[in-house]
């Protein structure tokens, strides 16, 4: 019983994305970039949030410092002063700053309502604190004209008594305000009223609704003097890009011109050329020859491999068809002979069996049974050698063996004829012992038959291939015969039962191992030239450990040596920062050159860390950290910003977001990269 053929392999049956969709998709991504760039421009209006609280506090803290040295000078011993502010614990040396940090966050701060409107002061400010705040109101309007921030200054009950408006009235009621008359700073994000609408695109933003409002004590001695209450409306993004509406219809316009360029060169260097092999190989499927050229339009390298790939496929399918088709004739003509001499034979012993005509000798008898035994003979010796050609077109390719014990064997097996055989016999060969025999049995076998008694067998490396030899002192080959003697069925021994296969199978069963066979001219005898694959033996197992070894010595050598290119770039860096300005450096190379430092070293502890992943893989990966490290910066807490406040964390975080650095960061990890390859390339 024979096991049915199996059926065809194919591809699962499921939902897959075509590459129009995908390049559409792409493309689609890239129109919505800009828009979805808008949603991240929240995270920089954020940052202009900070910004303007940290302009307010700094403006405020000057200012506070000014007056309270006019309030030291001019106000009286016994002047009415607020609250009592507890004493603070004194700075140690090594930390002797107290910043006020920006604190307010648009994502989690409560935006309150408008700033309720001053009411009438249950007492009027005294007059000790009226002259201070008339003597103090230009400096008040010249800041706010430069800065324009609005500032008041409050008495120590709330009382405006310095500022543009509402003066002699009172604030105390106002939150922050309440809060910085008991001695603290305060800062509120509030609702911001404007006589004027404003545009469409900058409604979209939170930013342009909001002002920021910061109340500063000040202090004297140990009671609070007065307050200083300052505002101002941060800037926007949206505004800017509402005034400048022409070049942003301009740069739209840009996008979706290169949104299109995109489309038309995927269209040309991979769709049109996919659809394309696709209609030429459902062509050559249905049988048609034509199809069987190169493409119009190959669009890339890869596609046109491809398309050489296909058209080599399709030949070689091509040619083994026509080589199936000119066998099948070959071995139908080549039974047809002895089947129709058996027919014969045996419907004359018939026709004597059955009485008709003169009887058949005995002799003539003997001799029709003679013919059909020896056409039954040559029928058995053709289905022979026609199951060891259709082994040797599928056999196994696995294994590897040498000269030696393959010579040694046709020594014993064909002791009618004198092997001799030097060279490289011991050199391993990619083919199983049982195929070398095969192959050097059939030219044997074939070298007796035509009257050898020498076999000669010289073996010789070349690069990655064995080259043998062999010569026999037989009839040798016609030039008539040269060549077609490895054609299947071609034989001048039809006579004596020759059938023809046995270099056709010798030819194939090489070619399967990626070897060769060729026919030398050479007189007398027949020379063949045969090529194998050299595999690796024994010598080369011995130095493959030897550079195994070599390697990995020489991967701890890398190690070491990134180790140390890593110390020196820290080093590098903490040097440009300390001593860079006062070796007359330009800010710009001490700060962008300590970034650029900084991606380095990032890239050169990936390195370290996973000395073994590809230098693009470190390369990604450091630009992914120096990506979300520069973006943390947007971000901000008391106890962040306080950790930016440190050396530490000014070298590891930083403390301001800028898209130079991110430049600077990007050429960094191209040093590192280059860095990278270049050792490599060394140590090769």
């Amino acid at each position: 019983m024979t096991a049915s053929a199996p059926f065809p392999a194919q591809v699962a049956a499921k939902w897959r994305p075509n590459l129009s969709l995908i390049v559409f998709l792409m493309l689609t991504a890239v129109l919505a970039l800009p828009l979805v760039g808008l949603f991240f421009f929240r995270i920089y209006e954020n940052q202009l949030v900070h910004q303007t609280e940290a302009e307010l506090i700094a403006q405020s803290v000057a200012l506070s410092a000014a007056i309270r040295r006019d309030f030291e000078s001019n106000l009286p011993a016994d002047a009415a002063l607020g609250a009592h502010v507890p004493a603070t614990p004194s700075s140690s040396a090594d930390e002797p700053f107290r910043p006020i940090l920006p604190s307010l966050d648009l994502t989690r701060d409560n935006l309150l309502g408008r700033r309720p409107d001053a009411k009438p002061a249950p007492e009027p400010a005294g007059a000790t604190f009226k002259a201070a705040g008339e003597g103090l109101s230009p400096l008040l309007l010249d800041t706010q004209t430069i800065t324009l921030a609005g500032f008041r200054l409050l008495d120590p009950h709330g009382v405006v008594i310095a500022g543009r408006d509402e003066i002699g009235l009172s604030l105390a009621h106002v939150e922050e305000v309440a809060k910085a008359l008991q001695g603290s700073f305060a800062a509120t994000l509030r609702q911001r009223v404007s006589s004027h609408a404003p545009p469409p695109l900058y409604s979209l933003s939170r930013g342009t609704s909001i002002r920021i409002f910061t109340a500063t004590p000040i202090i004297l001695g140990d009671r609070v003097a007065g307050v200083l209450y300052a505002s101002r409306t941060p800037s926007n993004v949206f505004r800017h890009l509402y005034e400048e509406r022409g070049k942003v219809v301009l740069a739209g316009l840009s996008v979706a011109a290169l949104t299109l360029l995109i489309g038309l060169a995927f269209h040309r260097t991979i769709t049109r050329p996919v659809h394309e092999l696709i209609a030429r190989t459902t062509a050559i499927g249905h049988g048609d020859r034509s199809a069987m050229r190169p493409l119009t339009n190959h669009g890339t390298a890869e596609f046109a491999r491809l398309s050489q790939s296909f058209l080599d496929m399709a030949g070689s399918l091509n040619n083994r068809s026509d080589f199936i088709a000119t066998f099948a004739a070959h071995v139908s003509h080549e039974l047809k002979s002895p089947l129709t001499s058996i027919e014969g034979a045996a419907e004359l012993l018939r026709d004597d069996g059955a009485g008709d005509g003169p009887a058949m000798s005995e002799a003539k008898r003997r001799h029709f049974l003679g013919n059909i035994i020896a056409d039954t003979h040559r029928l058995t010796a053709i289905t022979n050698r026609l199951r060891e050609l259709a082994r040797a077109e599928s056999t196994p390719t696995g294994g590897t063996t040498s000269l030696s014990p393959a010579i040694a064997d046709l020594q014993r097996d064909f002791p009618g004829i004198r092997i001799r055989a030097e060279g490289a016999l011991d050199s391993a060969i990619r083919i199983s012992a049982e195929n070398l025999r095969i192959i050097l049995s059939h030219l044997t076998d074939n070298a007796l038959r035509h009257g050898a008694s020498e076999l000669d067998i010289v073996a010789a490396t070349e690069a990655d291939r064995l080259c043998l030899t062999l010569r026999d002192n037989g009839s040798g080959v016609s030039p008539n015969n040269r060549a077609r003697i490895f054609d299947s069925f071609f034989t001048t021994r039809r006579d004596s039962g020759g059938t023809g296969m046995g270099l056709s199978i010798v030819r194939a069963m090489l070619n399967a191992h990626g070897g060769a066979i060729a026919l030398l001219d050479d007189e007398p005898g027949t020379t063949f030239a045969l090529a194998f694959q050299r595999a690796p033996g024994a010598e080369t197992h011995v130095e493959t450990n030897v550079s195994e070894t070599s390697e990995s010595e020489t991967g701890l050598r890398s190690r070491g040596m990134m180790i140390a290119l890593c110390l020196a770039t820290i080093a590098a860096g903490l040097l440009l920062r300390r001593f860079g300005m006062g070796l007359g450096l330009p800010f710009g190379v001490v700060k962008y050159g300590g970034s650029l430092l900084w991606g380095t070293m990032v890239y050169l502890l990936l390195t370290i860390i996973a000395r073994r992943q590809p230098a693009s893989r470190f390369a990604i990966l450091a630009a992914l950290i120096a990506l979300c490290v520069e973006l943390s910066r947007l971000y901000h807490t008391p106890w962040l910003d306080a950790f930016r406040l440190t050396t530490p964390g000014a070298l590891l975080l930083g403390r301001v977001f800028s898209p130079w650095n991110l430049v600077a960061y990007g050429a960094g990890i191209a040093l590192g990269w280059a860095t990278d390859r270049l050792i490599a390339r060394a140590r090769l």
